[in-house]
């Protein structure tokens, strides 16, 4: 069986909301993401650490993060 969900990915002053399918089944190693979801995270976490918004926006909506005054 598979789902559709979101994965959330930060890095220093960004976060990205990546679409990925979790693939359930029967095992132990279940739910688990498919190798090409792994690495769509994986690129996305590279790019938003180097600063590059566009790259990591081609897989998912990127976010700015700020502190808010207590």
């Amino acid at each position: 069986m598979r789902k559709q969900t979101m994965e959330f990915v930060r890095s220093g002053d960004y976060v990205a909301e990546v679409p990925v399918t979790l693939i359930e089944g029967e095992g132990d190693w279940t739910p688990r993401l498919s190798l090409d979801d792994a690495r769509k995270l994986e690129a996305v976490r590279l790019a938003l650490k180097r600063g590059d918004v566009a790259a990591a926006s081609k897989h998912g909506r990127v976010f700015a993060l700020m502190a808010l005054p207590a």
